[in-house]
C-alpha cells in the first residue's frame, strides 16, 4: 500500500477504510484509476477489517475476491470500504465498496466480496 501511496483513514471493529490519492502512477492511459489499484486497495480495506475481529498473534491471508467495476473510477481520490459481514473461525466473508471522492462528493465506483482465511504467525 505504501508503494500505490494509500493509507488507511478509518478503523472500527469489523470495518475499515483506505485512501488512495490520485496520481499518475495508479491510473491508466485515459486518466481513470487503473482496475489493479481500485482492486488493491478494496482487498486490503476488507483483509484489514477481518484482522480488526482476530485474536491477537492471527493474520489474514486472501482466498479469493470479485469485483465488480462499475464506472470509470474517477476522483481527487479513491476511498475503499471493507465491511466483515461473517467472521468466523477459520473464513472470514467481506463486502468490498470502491468510491470516486470529488470535492466532496462520493460515487460508488466498484463492488465486491472477498473471502479470507485466517492465519497464526509463526
Amino acid at each position: 500500500m505504501a508503494h500505490l501511496g494509500a493509507r488507511i483513514t478509518r478503523i472500527a471493529p469489523g470495518c475499515v477504510h483506505i485512501e488512495l490519492p490520485s496520481r499518475p502512477e495508479v491510473t491508466q492511459q485515459h486518466g481513470y484509476f487503473h482496475a489493479g489499484a481500485t482492486s488493491a486497495v478494496a482487498d486490503s480495506a476488507g483483509g484489514y477489517a477481518a484482522l480488526t475481529l482476530f485474536p491477537e498473534g492471527a493474520d489474514v491471508l486472501t482466498v479469493e475476491y470479485k469485483i465488480n467495476l462499475l464506472s470509470s473510477a474517477v476522483g481527487d481520490h479513491l476511498e475503499a470500504v471493507g465491511t466483515v459481514l461473517k467472521s468466523g473461525r477459520t473464513l472470514t466473508v467481506c463486502r468490498l465498496e470502491v468510491f470516486g471522492v470529488e470535492g466532496g462528493r462520493r460515487g460508488l465506483v466498484a463492488t465486491g466480496q472477498q473471502t479470507l482465511i485466517r492465519i497464526e504467525r509463526p
